[in-house]
């Protein structure tokens, strides 16, 4: 089995539904990836363990999800010089706006990547993890090329059909 490059660590194990989107797109890209529930506030050691030991176990890119308070990313990225992508999680009073300002507003020096709320942030997670690792696999770089043609022929799909449907009236 293939060492996993890259780690998505959630605080809470309510974060799995919309992580999923991550795995989708990891998958689709063949990217070997480890998923683990570990929060900064309630199991900072293991946080800490998992975060420090991710180069040796071949992880490349972290994408850390959290929501509310949302120290998740920031404890990661403080704790190691890998790329930190975080995902802000909808819910709380202020339904994922308090977690994206918890993330986006990082101190300089201590930077985190940070995606929109939900499960488009968690797509697009997936995505910019693969275009960091692509920057050293040119077979990933092809592979996103095509992904990118794909999505635009399925624009140009769906405006054939709007197209059509509108003659037809």
């Amino acid at each position: 089995m293939e060492r996993p490059k890259v780690l998505i660590i959630m605080g809470s194990d309510s974060d799995i539904p919309v992580m999923q989107e991550t795995v989708k797109v990891l998958k689709e890209f063949g990217i070997s990836f480890e998923m683990r529930v570990s929060s900064a506030h309630r199991s900072p050691r293991k946080t800490s363990f998992l975060v420090s030991s991710a180069p040796e176990r071949g992880i490349q890119v972290i994408i850390a999800a959290a929501g509310v308070a949302a120290h998740l990313a920031g404890v990661v990225a403080a704790e190691t010089i890998l790329p930190v992508i975080a995902v802000p999680m909808p819910g709380g009073a202020l339904n994922g706006v308090d977690a994206l300002y918890s993330m986006v507003q990082m101190p300089g020096g201590i930077p985190v990547a940070t995606m929109a709320i939900g499960k488009a942030g968690a797509k697009n997670a997936g995505l910019f993890a693969i275009q960091i690792l692509a920057l050293n696999d040119s077979s990933l770089t092809a592979l996103l090329k095509v992904h990118r043609e794909q999505m635009a022929q399925e624009v140009e799909g769906k405006d054939l059909a709007l197209q059509q449907s509108l003659a037809a009236e």
